[in-house]
Protein backbone atom coordinates (compact mmCIF):
# COMPACT_ATOMS: atom_id res chain seq x y z
CA UNK A 1 0.00 0.00 0.00
CA UNK A 2 1.46 3.40 -0.95
CA UNK A 3 0.94 6.24 1.76
CA UNK A 4 -1.72 8.00 -0.08
CA UNK A 5 -3.99 4.53 0.05
CA UNK A 6 -2.50 4.02 3.95
CA UNK A 7 -3.95 7.57 5.39
CA UNK A 8 -7.60 6.58 4.70
CA UNK A 9 -6.87 2.91 6.03
CA UNK A 10 -5.45 3.89 9.18
CA UNK A 11 -8.39 6.75 9.64
CA UNK A 12 -10.84 3.88 9.42
CA UNK A 13 -8.61 1.53 11.68
CA UNK A 14 -8.59 4.34 14.73
CA UNK A 15 -12.13 4.55 14.03
CA UNK A 16 -13.00 0.85 14.49
CA UNK A 17 -10.60 0.93 17.68
CA UNK A 18 -11.90 4.17 19.46
CA UNK A 19 -15.50 3.15 19.37
CA UNK A 20 -14.82 -0.33 20.28
CA UNK A 21 -13.05 0.15 23.12
CA UNK A 22 -15.43 3.05 24.29
CA UNK A 23 -17.91 0.56 23.74
CA UNK A 24 -16.15 -2.18 25.81
CA UNK A 25 -15.48 0.32 28.47
CA UNK A 26 -18.80 1.18 29.36
CA UNK A 27 -19.92 -2.69 29.28
CA UNK A 28 -16.95 -3.50 32.10
CA UNK A 29 -17.27 -0.27 34.03
CA UNK A 30 -20.81 -1.61 34.67
CA UNK A 31 -18.95 -4.04 36.79
CA UNK A 32 -17.00 -1.72 38.64
CA UNK A 33 -13.70 -2.74 36.06
CA UNK A 34 -11.19 0.40 35.35
CA UNK A 35 -11.08 1.60 31.92
CA UNK A 36 -7.97 -0.21 31.04
CA UNK A 37 -9.41 -3.58 31.56
CA UNK A 38 -12.08 -2.45 29.09
CA UNK A 39 -9.16 -1.39 26.46
CA UNK A 40 -7.36 -4.56 27.45
CA UNK A 41 -10.64 -6.70 26.11
CA UNK A 42 -11.34 -4.33 23.19
CA UNK A 43 -7.60 -5.02 21.41
CA UNK A 44 -8.26 -8.65 22.08
CA UNK A 45 -11.85 -8.93 20.59
CA UNK A 46 -10.87 -7.05 17.98
CA UNK A 47 -7.56 -9.37 16.89
CA UNK A 48 -7.76 -12.21 14.99
CA UNK A 49 -9.15 -14.49 18.46
CA UNK A 50 -12.96 -13.01 17.39
CA UNK A 51 -12.90 -10.03 15.14
CA UNK A 52 -10.54 -11.84 12.51
CA UNK A 53 -12.43 -15.50 13.56
CA UNK A 54 -16.08 -14.24 12.49
CA UNK A 55 -15.25 -12.42 9.76
CA UNK A 56 -11.74 -12.76 8.24
CA UNK A 57 -12.78 -10.71 5.22
CA UNK A 58 -13.90 -6.90 6.91
CA UNK A 59 -11.05 -7.88 9.85
CA UNK A 60 -8.14 -8.00 6.71
CA UNK A 61 -9.85 -4.72 5.05
CA UNK A 62 -10.08 -2.76 8.34
CA UNK A 63 -6.32 -4.01 9.68
CA UNK A 64 -4.18 -5.16 6.28
CA UNK A 65 -0.71 -6.42 7.35
CA UNK A 66 0.78 -3.26 6.09
CA UNK A 67 -0.94 -1.09 8.74
CA UNK A 68 0.29 -2.46 11.76
CA UNK A 69 3.87 -0.96 11.83
CA UNK A 70 1.58 2.53 11.05
CA UNK A 71 -0.69 1.38 14.17
CA UNK A 72 2.72 0.34 16.39
CA UNK A 73 4.47 3.55 15.55
CA UNK A 74 0.87 6.06 16.57
CA UNK A 75 0.93 3.26 19.97
CA UNK A 76 4.73 4.28 20.88
CA UNK A 77 3.99 8.07 21.13
CA UNK A 78 1.15 6.75 23.43
CA UNK A 79 3.38 4.87 25.54
CA UNK A 80 5.81 7.32 25.62
CA UNK A 81 3.49 10.04 26.58
CA UNK A 82 1.97 7.25 29.37
CA UNK A 83 5.90 6.49 30.59
CA UNK A 84 7.01 9.86 31.08
CA UNK A 85 3.63 10.46 33.21
CA UNK A 86 4.48 6.82 35.45
CA UNK A 87 7.86 8.10 36.11
CA UNK A 88 6.64 11.87 37.29
CA UNK A 89 4.33 9.46 39.60
CA UNK A 90 7.41 7.59 40.67
CA UNK A 91 8.58 10.90 42.16
CA UNK A 92 5.70 12.06 44.16
CA UNK A 93 5.27 8.47 45.69
CA UNK A 94 8.81 6.95 46.15
CA UNK A 95 9.13 9.61 48.91
CA UNK A 96 6.88 8.56 51.05
CA UNK A 97 8.09 7.76 54.74
CA UNK A 98 7.42 4.16 53.91
CA UNK A 99 11.03 3.99 52.19
CA UNK A 100 11.63 0.54 54.38
CA UNK A 101 8.55 -1.22 53.96
CA UNK A 102 8.02 -0.48 50.24
CA UNK A 103 11.69 -1.73 49.46
CA UNK A 104 10.81 -4.91 51.14
CA UNK A 105 7.28 -5.42 49.31
CA UNK A 106 8.94 -4.48 46.17
CA UNK A 107 11.87 -6.34 46.38
CA UNK A 108 9.68 -9.59 47.10
CA UNK A 109 7.05 -8.61 44.79
CA UNK A 110 9.88 -8.77 41.95
CA UNK A 111 12.09 -11.52 43.28
CA UNK A 112 9.61 -13.72 43.97
CA UNK A 113 7.24 -13.84 40.79
CA UNK A 114 10.90 -14.06 38.59
CA UNK A 115 12.04 -16.85 40.09
CA UNK A 116 8.50 -18.82 39.57
CA UNK A 117 8.92 -17.28 36.51
CA UNK A 118 12.40 -18.72 35.43
CA UNK A 119 11.24 -22.05 36.66
CA UNK A 120 8.41 -22.70 35.08
CA UNK A 121 10.31 -21.46 31.81
CA UNK A 122 12.86 -24.56 32.62
CA UNK A 123 10.35 -27.25 33.68
CA UNK A 124 7.93 -26.44 30.30
CA UNK A 125 11.52 -26.13 27.81
CA UNK A 126 11.46 -29.25 25.78
CA UNK A 127 7.20 -30.10 27.08
CA UNK A 128 5.16 -27.20 25.43
CA UNK A 129 5.98 -25.58 22.18
CA UNK A 130 5.89 -21.89 23.13
CA UNK A 131 10.16 -21.63 22.30
CA UNK A 132 11.16 -19.54 19.68
CA UNK A 133 13.73 -21.32 17.68
CA UNK A 134 17.50 -19.58 18.30
CA UNK A 135 16.93 -18.03 21.27
CA UNK A 136 18.61 -19.07 24.16
CA UNK A 137 16.36 -20.97 27.02
CA UNK A 138 18.07 -18.78 29.89
CA UNK A 139 17.20 -15.73 28.07
CA UNK A 140 13.38 -16.76 27.15
CA UNK A 141 13.32 -17.76 31.15
CA UNK A 142 14.72 -14.55 32.41
CA UNK A 143 12.20 -12.67 30.09
CA UNK A 144 8.94 -14.84 31.39
CA UNK A 145 10.36 -13.86 34.79
CA UNK A 146 10.52 -10.21 34.35
CA UNK A 147 6.86 -10.27 32.60
CA UNK A 148 5.36 -11.85 35.73
CA UNK A 149 7.45 -9.59 38.59
CA UNK A 150 5.92 -6.33 36.33
CA UNK A 151 3.15 -4.37 38.32
CA UNK A 152 0.71 -1.82 36.45
CA UNK A 153 1.37 1.09 38.52
CA UNK A 154 -0.38 3.94 36.03
CA UNK A 155 -3.38 1.38 36.65
CA UNK A 156 -2.33 1.55 40.43
CA UNK A 157 -2.21 5.20 40.38
CA UNK A 158 -5.56 5.30 38.87
CA UNK A 159 -7.38 2.83 41.35
CA UNK A 160 -6.36 4.42 44.38
CA UNK A 161 -6.89 8.11 42.77
CA UNK A 162 -10.49 7.30 42.26
CA UNK A 163 -10.73 5.31 45.47
CA UNK A 164 -9.73 8.73 47.18
CA UNK A 165 -7.05 6.58 49.31
CA UNK A 166 -3.64 8.40 48.47
CA UNK A 167 -3.73 9.51 52.09
CA UNK A 168 -4.36 5.77 53.14
CA UNK A 169 -1.52 3.58 54.61
CA UNK A 170 -2.61 0.65 51.98
CA UNK A 171 -2.73 3.39 49.29
CA UNK A 172 0.66 5.20 50.25
CA UNK A 173 2.76 2.10 50.33
CA UNK A 174 0.91 -0.05 47.09
CA UNK A 175 1.91 3.47 45.51
CA UNK A 176 5.31 3.21 46.49
CA UNK A 177 6.09 -0.34 46.27
CA UNK A 178 4.56 -0.48 43.09
CA UNK A 179 7.04 2.52 41.41
CA UNK A 180 10.19 1.13 43.35
CA UNK A 181 8.82 -2.30 41.64
CA UNK A 182 8.19 -0.69 38.33
CA UNK A 183 11.58 0.84 37.65
CA UNK A 184 13.83 -2.27 39.43
CA UNK A 185 11.43 -4.41 36.29
CA UNK A 186 12.45 -2.31 33.65
CA UNK A 187 16.16 -2.42 34.75
CA UNK A 188 15.76 -6.52 34.48
CA UNK A 189 14.30 -5.95 31.57
CA UNK A 190 16.68 -3.95 29.63
CA UNK A 191 19.85 -6.11 30.54
CA UNK A 192 17.12 -9.15 29.19
CA UNK A 193 17.11 -7.24 26.01
CA UNK A 194 20.99 -6.96 25.92
CA UNK A 195 21.70 -10.39 26.64
CA UNK A 196 19.74 -11.55 24.13
CA UNK A 197 21.56 -10.30 21.31
CA UNK A 198 24.25 -12.59 22.22
CA UNK A 199 27.09 -10.52 21.21
CA UNK A 200 28.87 -7.82 23.18
CA UNK A 201 28.83 -5.21 21.04
CA UNK A 202 24.78 -4.58 21.40
CA UNK A 203 25.57 -5.24 25.27
CA UNK A 204 28.57 -2.33 25.47
CA UNK A 205 25.93 -0.35 23.26
CA UNK A 206 23.11 -0.73 25.58
CA UNK A 207 25.16 -0.55 29.24
CA UNK A 208 27.27 2.26 28.29
CA UNK A 209 24.28 4.53 26.56
CA UNK A 210 22.57 3.96 29.60
CA UNK A 211 25.12 5.31 31.54
CA UNK A 212 25.57 8.07 29.44
CA UNK A 213 21.77 8.40 29.11
CA UNK A 214 21.54 8.71 32.83
CA UNK A 215 24.25 11.04 33.50
CA UNK A 216 23.35 13.47 31.13
CA UNK A 217 19.93 13.31 32.32
CA UNK A 218 20.72 13.98 36.26
CA UNK A 219 22.84 17.24 35.71
CA UNK A 220 22.02 19.11 32.78
CA UNK A 221 19.12 17.46 31.69
CA UNK A 222 17.35 18.38 35.20
CA UNK A 223 18.43 21.73 34.99
CA UNK A 224 17.01 22.21 31.29
CA UNK A 225 13.15 20.91 32.83
CA UNK A 226 13.63 22.74 35.60
CA UNK A 227 14.25 25.73 32.99
CA UNK A 228 12.05 25.19 30.81
CA UNK A 229 8.99 25.07 34.21
CA UNK A 230 10.19 28.04 35.70
CA UNK A 231 11.24 30.36 32.76
CA UNK A 232 8.95 33.29 33.96
CA UNK A 233 8.05 34.48 30.00
CA UNK A 234 7.50 30.79 28.77
CA UNK A 235 3.55 30.20 28.09
CA UNK A 236 1.82 26.53 28.92
CA UNK A 237 1.95 25.79 25.30
CA UNK A 238 5.77 26.85 24.92
CA UNK A 239 6.66 24.93 28.00
CA UNK A 240 4.75 22.12 26.62
CA UNK A 241 6.49 21.98 23.63
CA UNK A 242 10.01 22.09 25.32
CA UNK A 243 9.28 19.41 27.48
CA UNK A 244 8.02 17.00 24.16
CA UNK A 245 10.83 18.26 22.67
CA UNK A 246 12.88 17.12 25.88
CA UNK A 247 10.95 13.62 26.37
CA UNK A 248 11.02 12.34 22.38
CA UNK A 249 14.75 13.09 22.01
CA UNK A 250 15.46 10.63 25.06
CA UNK A 251 12.79 8.14 23.69
CA UNK A 252 15.23 8.33 20.32
CA UNK A 253 18.00 8.00 21.92
CA UNK A 254 17.11 4.98 24.52
CA UNK A 255 15.47 3.60 21.22
CA UNK A 256 19.00 4.00 19.00
CA UNK A 257 20.88 1.99 22.27
CA UNK A 258 17.90 -0.60 22.08
CA UNK A 259 16.64 -0.14 25.59
CA UNK A 260 13.47 0.96 23.80
CA UNK A 261 11.74 4.45 23.73
CA UNK A 262 9.37 3.76 27.30
CA UNK A 263 12.88 3.32 29.43
CA UNK A 264 13.68 6.96 28.38
CA UNK A 265 10.18 8.28 28.61
CA UNK A 266 9.97 7.15 32.18
CA UNK A 267 13.44 8.39 33.03
CA UNK A 268 12.43 11.84 31.63
CA UNK A 269 9.50 11.83 33.74
CA UNK A 270 11.28 11.07 37.20
CA UNK A 271 13.75 13.84 36.31
CA UNK A 272 10.71 16.01 35.68
CA UNK A 273 10.16 18.97 38.67
CA UNK A 274 7.58 19.15 40.67
CA UNK A 275 6.21 22.13 40.12
CA UNK A 276 2.76 23.19 38.94
CA UNK A 277 3.50 24.04 35.71
CA UNK A 278 4.84 20.36 35.39
CA UNK A 279 1.68 19.53 36.44
CA UNK A 280 -0.21 21.50 33.63
CA UNK A 281 2.17 19.94 31.17
CA UNK A 282 1.49 16.26 32.49
CA UNK A 283 -2.41 16.89 32.17
CA UNK A 284 -2.07 18.82 28.82
CA UNK A 285 -0.12 15.36 27.73
CA UNK A 286 -2.89 12.80 28.66
CA UNK A 287 -5.75 13.72 27.50
CA UNK A 288 -4.91 12.49 23.77
CA UNK A 289 -2.84 10.10 25.05
CA UNK A 290 -5.81 8.28 27.07
CA UNK A 291 -8.76 8.74 24.82
CA UNK A 292 -6.87 8.31 21.37
CA UNK A 293 -3.03 6.90 21.41
CA UNK A 294 -3.17 4.01 23.99
CA UNK A 295 -6.51 2.43 22.76
CA UNK A 296 -4.23 1.63 19.24
CA UNK A 297 -1.74 0.12 21.78
CA UNK A 298 -4.59 -2.08 22.54
CA UNK A 299 -5.27 -2.93 19.06
CA UNK A 300 -1.87 -3.54 18.18
CA UNK A 301 -1.21 -6.23 21.10
CA UNK A 302 -4.74 -7.66 20.12
CA UNK A 303 -3.75 -8.03 16.33
CA UNK A 304 -0.62 -10.27 17.83
CA UNK A 305 -2.57 -12.17 20.28
CA UNK A 306 -4.44 -15.78 18.82
CA UNK A 307 -6.34 -17.81 21.38
CA UNK A 308 -6.51 -20.69 19.08
CA UNK A 309 -3.17 -21.35 20.80
CA UNK A 310 -4.92 -22.58 23.68
CA UNK A 311 -6.39 -25.78 21.12
CA UNK A 312 -3.15 -27.24 22.32
CA UNK A 313 -3.68 -28.56 25.72
CA UNK A 314 -0.11 -28.55 26.46
CA UNK A 315 0.10 -24.47 25.92
CA UNK A 316 -2.90 -24.30 27.66
CA UNK A 317 -1.51 -25.82 30.70
CA UNK A 318 1.70 -23.77 30.33
CA UNK A 319 -0.70 -20.08 30.48
CA UNK A 320 -2.72 -21.34 33.01
CA UNK A 321 0.43 -22.27 35.04
CA UNK A 322 1.72 -18.39 34.71
CA UNK A 323 -1.32 -17.06 35.55
CA UNK A 324 -1.26 -19.17 39.20
CA UNK A 325 2.12 -18.91 39.19
CA UNK A 326 2.03 -14.83 39.04
CA UNK A 327 -0.85 -14.55 41.44
CA UNK A 328 1.09 -16.48 43.93
CA UNK A 329 4.33 -14.99 43.46
CA UNK A 330 3.38 -10.96 43.13
CA UNK A 331 0.18 -11.40 45.89
CA UNK A 332 1.65 -14.04 47.93
CA UNK A 333 5.04 -12.05 47.94
CA UNK A 334 4.02 -8.62 48.45
CA UNK A 335 1.62 -9.86 51.41
CA UNK A 336 4.65 -12.09 53.02
CA UNK A 337 6.90 -9.14 52.74
CA UNK A 338 4.48 -6.53 54.52
CA UNK A 339 3.68 -8.94 56.87
CA UNK A 340 6.95 -9.60 58.06
CA UNK A 341 7.52 -5.49 57.92
CA UNK A 342 4.69 -6.20 61.01
CA UNK A 343 2.02 -4.36 58.69
CA UNK A 344 -1.63 -4.57 59.64
CA UNK A 345 -2.93 -7.90 57.89
CA UNK A 346 -6.02 -6.07 56.44
CA UNK A 347 -3.28 -3.59 54.53
CA UNK A 348 -1.10 -6.72 53.51
CA UNK A 349 -4.03 -8.24 51.92
CA UNK A 350 -5.00 -5.25 49.96
CA UNK A 351 -1.13 -4.35 48.89
CA UNK A 352 -0.89 -7.56 47.60
CA UNK A 353 -4.40 -7.24 45.32
CA UNK A 354 -3.24 -4.16 43.98
CA UNK A 355 0.69 -5.06 43.26
CA UNK A 356 -0.76 -8.34 41.35
CA UNK A 357 -2.12 -6.38 38.66
CA UNK A 358 -0.13 -6.47 35.73
CA UNK A 359 -2.43 -4.71 33.14
CA UNK A 360 -0.26 -2.42 30.37
CA UNK A 361 2.68 -2.47 31.89
CA UNK A 362 2.94 -6.28 31.05
CA UNK A 363 1.50 -5.87 27.52
CA UNK A 364 4.39 -3.35 26.98
CA UNK A 365 7.25 -5.36 27.94
CA UNK A 366 5.24 -8.10 26.11
CA UNK A 367 5.22 -6.77 23.05
CA UNK A 368 8.86 -4.97 23.25
CA UNK A 369 9.67 -8.74 23.64
CA UNK A 370 8.09 -9.63 20.55
CA UNK A 371 9.84 -7.00 18.40
CA UNK A 372 12.89 -8.43 19.62
CA UNK A 373 11.94 -11.84 18.80
CA UNK A 374 12.48 -13.29 22.24
CA UNK A 375 8.89 -14.59 22.45
CA UNK A 376 6.53 -16.16 19.58
CA UNK A 377 2.82 -16.14 19.38
CA UNK A 378 2.14 -18.88 21.67
CA UNK A 379 4.33 -17.58 24.50
CA UNK A 380 2.73 -13.88 24.02
CA UNK A 381 -0.74 -15.06 23.90
CA UNK A 382 0.14 -16.82 26.95
CA UNK A 383 1.81 -14.32 29.06
CA UNK A 384 -1.49 -11.84 28.15
CA UNK A 385 -3.97 -13.96 29.34
CA UNK A 386 -1.84 -13.22 32.58
CA UNK A 387 -1.99 -9.55 32.28
CA UNK A 388 -5.59 -9.94 31.30
CA UNK A 389 -6.81 -11.98 34.30
CA UNK A 390 -4.61 -10.43 37.30
CA UNK A 391 -5.81 -7.10 36.07
CA UNK A 392 -9.58 -8.38 35.86
CA UNK A 393 -9.08 -9.70 39.46
CA UNK A 394 -8.50 -6.73 40.97
CA UNK A 395 -11.14 -4.26 41.19
CA UNK A 396 -13.87 -7.27 42.54
CA UNK A 397 -10.98 -8.72 45.39
CA UNK A 398 -10.68 -4.95 46.13
CA UNK A 399 -14.54 -4.91 46.37
CA UNK A 400 -15.08 -8.03 48.54
CA UNK A 401 -12.75 -7.09 51.14
CA UNK A 402 -14.07 -3.94 51.90
CA UNK A 403 -17.62 -5.38 51.88
CA UNK A 404 -16.40 -8.18 53.90
CA UNK A 405 -14.97 -5.92 56.35
CA UNK A 406 -17.52 -3.30 56.56
CA UNK A 407 -20.32 -6.02 57.57
CA UNK A 408 -17.75 -6.88 60.15
CA UNK A 409 -17.90 -3.31 61.11
CA UNK A 410 -21.93 -3.32 61.54
CA UNK A 411 -21.73 -6.72 63.80
CA UNK A 412 -18.91 -4.73 66.01
CA UNK A 413 -16.49 -7.71 65.06
CA UNK A 414 -13.77 -6.18 63.41
CA UNK A 415 -10.95 -6.33 65.15
CA UNK A 416 -11.94 -10.00 65.60
CA UNK A 417 -12.12 -10.33 61.96
CA UNK A 418 -9.00 -8.62 60.89
CA UNK A 419 -6.86 -10.85 63.23
CA UNK A 420 -8.29 -13.86 61.49
CA UNK A 421 -6.80 -12.97 58.34
CA UNK A 422 -4.10 -15.44 57.32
Amino acid sequence: MTPVQLAPAFFLAVVVILLTCRVVVLVTGRFGQPPVVGEMIAGVLLGPSLFGLLAPGVSAAVFPPQLKPVLYVASQIGLVVLMFRAGYEFRAHAGRKLIGTAAVVSAAGALVPLVLGVALTFVAHGRVDVFVDGVSVWVTAAFVGVTLAVTAFPMLVRIITERGLTGSRYGSLALASGAVDDAVAWILLAGVLSAASGEPGPILTAVGGSVLFLAVLALPGRRVLAWIVTRPGFTDETRLLLTVAVLFSGAWFTDVIELYAVFGAFCVGMAMPRHEASERVVRTTQAMTQVVLVPLFFAYSGLNTRFDVFADPAVMAFAAAAVVLAVIGKFGGCWAAARLCREPASVAVRVGTLMNARGLMQLIALNIGLQAGIVGPEMFTALVLVALVTTVMTVPVLDWLDRREARAAEVGSAPEVVAKWP
